[in-house]
């Protein structure tokens, strides 16, 4: 093959991969493919002679009249007969007058791979004959680098594609005249193709096209594409889409998006309307992807069986699901966008609000441990207690009281704000299952604040003398009047006297057996006592057992559970808090969270749970000052630092990153810890706390800490739930801007616990906006409430909580911050669960399978 005959081969290859990256849709040459290899043949001389090209061009014939498989396989075929030249010695004289004398063995793996081609082929069906489940590599006409792009992004069926939404839209829908266009605006013209030409050779190529209509010129350049000179010709008209660049004093497009122009505006896929932009990966193409999803939705998405019934879908004015689908992927303009948007997100929110409900119906549904709530008991703690409850406190503990009286479990959420009294709340609602002959469980996520929890409860509760069993039936102050201990047999009497000397009590607070008993569960216990604890648990002779995830473990196992409360709730998954409910006989469920969070994801997380809001600070809490400060400002805050410590109080400096970073100019935690105990403050005790120790090794540090054997704690984000040191009056954040709003609200309120004055100092040099907006809210308010509606606007549902909530269902389309829509899924999910339950009516058969897909999905993802 000489070199100009592999010139003429090259450019007729070119076409036709041009032609099969465009979708095959012939109209890659100005009269069709057909007409384009006619021209071709009359000038490529001897090239069009070679047997490869004259096998190739046969491929191809009344290519016009073939469908897009046909047409995709004849390419394909034909590319590869061209390609063979290049494969062979093309020094070959025979090459250009004969077949190739071909090897028997190359000979049959032609014959096995033409085979194979065929029976894939067999397996191919066009998108009418397909159903939703079918893989994408079931469809005639796609080729297998476009179906292995797809699945590296998750997307393998045709319901994956459908549902594989854009994530942005580009609107180039607005069309102008030329001598109308804006420098530096998205525009979209229609004009005449008055000019094409190639300019320059190897990486410096561009082809420039001039485009007319009657207002004047304008040229569009496309850098390294020589092909483009091949797709444009002059004569024709094209829609251009794209930002004008001025170059030389001249508007012009720079590699804008181009098609050909027809007078149909929904044919339009790349230009001249809102154009959508799919999330893509390595091997897919822009164009070649958006025509496939094109090419699926026009096809299929009218065929799509709507989940909703219409009279549903009509009474919350919603788009039927096709029409949807077909507007969020082609949207005809910004109304029909936003209508397709409402319809898949209420779907989201539906499917959410259906699952969590029927979770609540059968939790309510199972037999629960009904209290009667014993009023002197209650009276006593109140009495007790060195401070009055807030309304809020009360208006909880009297909800969480009428959910215990009833037969059926209670599965409540306690939210408060750090320092809104959750604690004693929770108390309450302990001592009240112990005057009723059960046990309770708090579970907490670190070892350090079970520590603490258990503390707070000993405190709260080791001065209430409740009835036991002999006394049960005595009003009034008779049981008080009573030795239970002593009418134990000397084996019981034993036993409980070993317990109470394991956890602690003193016999003032054992008060002759009524006494609350409270014991710590965790992995440093001693071999003895944790088998003493078991036993103890297992007879009901301990009445509040508090611990970590250790409760769940096989070898607990409870006498008679009547309560369990779990902290900091989102630190726990679904399946651990049931595990912990089946240790007793549907035992009540109390949620406590510090994190305060928005209505909607209180809906949409914990929609299983009725919930109870702490919004009121206790009287005497000080407000803590927040200040933003630069990094160059860091001597100020040292000397702050300094003249706290002076004042005997204690202060934590909280880094985002462990170690050093090369791309990340913020100090760690490491260096920070370097930096301050031996070059600012050498003569204080510093101490070193993050994710890399091991839990006791952090258990340590903390301990440390608040026993003030340290200063200054230098912490990553492990901080954020910690425990109470009411001397620490200082917490410095560095490289603020990296934490989102709510979790610095959390490292907040790790001070301010105390009598003392409490002050947050933010280290930030961030020009962001949404950076700045984020720190000046937490300056101005101290209100965790709001601050989380806050951090839900500016940064969506995704990083809410910083890590993933175990369980909980990604949402591709529907807004947390969409109050209103979340409350109408509510509503219709209340509706259709009002009238069939468990989804058995055959018009709720493909709810319920939509239903049930979406959480499967949701609780494999977490």
């Amino acid at each position: 093959m000489t070199e100009s005959e592999r010139q003429q081969v090259t450019v007729l290859g070119k076409t036709l991969s041009a032609e099969r990256r465009d979708g095959c849709a012939d109209r890659v040459a100005d009269s069709g493919l057909s007409a384009f290899i006619r021209q071709w043949s009359a000038t490529a001389g001897s090239a069009a002679t070679l047997p490869a090209v004259q096998r190739a061009i046969g491929l191809l014939v009344g290519y016009e009249r073939m469908t897009h498989a046909e047409r995709d396989q004849a390419l394909a075929a034909a590319i590869e007969e061209l390609r063979s030249l290049f494969r062979t010695n093309h020094h070959t004289p025979a090459l250009a007058t004969a077949a190739p004398v071909t090897p028997p063995s190359l000979a049959l793996r032609r014959t096995s791979s033409r085979q194979g081609r065929q029976r894939l082929a067999s397996d191919k069906h066009p998108l009418t004959d397909l159903d939703l489940d079918a893989k994408l590599d079931q469809i005639a006409g796609i080729d297998s680098r476009t179906v292995a792009g797809f699945r590296r992004i998750g997307v393998v069926t045709i319901r994956d594609l459908l549902y594989h939404f854009p994530r942005r839209y580009d609107d180039v829908s607005s069309r102008r005249a030329i001598d109308e266009l804006q420098a530096g605006a998205e525009e979209t013209v229609i004009g005449e193709v008055t000019d094409v030409c190639t300019i320059g050779t190897g990486s410096k190529l561009r082809v420039r096209v001039e485009v007319s209509d009657k207002t004047g010129s304008i040229e569009a350049i496309f850098f390294n594409q020589r092909w483009i000179a091949q797709q444009i010709r002059i004569g024709q008209t094209i829609v251009l889409s794209g930002k004008v660049t001025v170059f030389g004093g001249k508007r012009q497009f720079t590699s804008p998006r181009w098609e050909r122009y027809t007078p149909d505006p929904n044919a339009l896929l790349h230009t001249g309307r809102l154009v959508p932009i799919h999330p893509l990966t390595q091997g897919l193409h822009e164009n070649q992807a958006r025509r496939l999803i094109k090419q699926v939705v026009d096809t299929v998405a009218p065929r799509v069986p709507d989940h909703l019934p219409p009279e549903r879908c009509a009474q919350a004015g919603l788009l039927p699901l096709g029409e949807a689908l077909a507007q969020i992927h082609f949207p005809t303009n910004h109304e029909s966008l936003a209508a397709a948007r409402r319809r898949l997100g209420f779907d989201e929110f539906l499917f959410i609000q259906l699952g969590v409900l029927q979770r609540k119906r059968l939790w309510q549904q199972e037999m629960g441990l009904p209290f009667t709530i014993d009023p002197q008991v209650h009276a006593e703690l109140l009495r007790l207690l060195p401070f009055r409850l807030t309304a809020a406190q009360q208006r909880a503990i009297n909800e969480i009281f009428a959910d215990v009286q009833r037969p059926s479990p209670m599965a409540r959420l306690l939210q408060g704000d750090v320092g809104s009294g959750k604690t004693v709340v929770a108390a309450a609602a302990l001592l009240q299952a112990v005057a009723n002959g059960f046990q309770g469980a708090l579970m907490a996520p670190t070892e350090i604040l079970a520590e603490q929890h258990a503390k707070n409860l000993k405190q709260l509760l080791s001065r209430v003398p409740v009835p036991r069993r002999s006394s049960e039936a005595m009003n009034g102050e008779q049981y008080r009047q009573i030795d239970w201990r002593a009418q134990l047999d000397p084996e019981e009497a034993a036993r409980l006297n070993e317990i109470v000397q394991i956890i602690g009590m003193t016999p003032e607070e054992d008060m002759g057996g009524h006494g609350v008993r409270v014991a710590l569960l965790t992995g440093s216990l001693g071999t003895r006592e944790r088998r003493r604890v078991l036993d103890g648990i297992a007879r009901g002779e301990i009445d509040v057992v508090v611990g970590t995830h250790a409760l769940i473990t096989e070898t607990v196992q409870f006498a008679r559970l009547g309560l369990v409360v779990v902290d900091e709730q989102h630190r726990f998954g679904v399946e651990q808090r049931l595990r912990l409910k089946d240790k007793g006989c549907n035992p009540h469920m109390l949620v406590m969270t510090a994190t305060p969070i928005p209505r909607t994801l209180t809906l949409t997380i914990y929609g299983d749970l009725d919930v109870s809001v702490l919004d009121e600070r206790p009287p005497g809490r000080q407000e803590i000052r927040t200040r933003r400060i630069s990094r160059f400002e860091r001597e100020k805050a040292y000397r702050h630092i300094r003249k706290q410590v002076a004042e005997g109080r204690q202060v934590y400096v909280i880094c985002p990153l462990v170690e050093e970073s090369e791309k990340l100019d913020l100090p760690s935690a490491e260096e920070m810890y370097e930096k301050l105990q031996h070059e600012v403050f050498p003569d204080l005790r510093v101490a070193l706390l993050h994710g890399k120790m091991s839990a006791r090794e952090k258990d340590e540090v903390m301990r440390a800490f608040r026993d003030h054997q340290h200063d200054i704690l230098v912490s990553t984000a492990v901080i954020e739930v910690g425990i109470d040191v009411p001397n620490a009056t200082t917490i410095v954040i560095e490289g603020a801007e990296r934490f989102g709003l709510a979790q610095l609200h959390q490292f907040r309120g790790r001070v301010g616990r105390g009598s003392h004055q409490s002050y947050c100092i933010l280290i930030s040099d961030s020009d962001n906006q949404q950076s700045k907006e984020r720190l000046a809210a937490l300056e101005q308010t101290n209100d965790g409430f709001q601050l989380a509606e806050i951090d839900l606007q500016l940064r969506g549902p995704g990083e809410f909580f910083g890590t993933r909530q175990s369980g909980t269902p990604d949402l591709k389309m529907a807004r947390q911050g969409d109050t209103r829509l979340l409350s109408e899924a509510r509503r219709m999910a209340e509706a259709i669960l009002s009238d069939d339950p468990a989804l058995e009516r055959p018009e709720h058969a493909l709810l319920r399978q939509r239903v049930d897909a979406f959480w499967t999905e949701a609780m494999r993802a977490g």
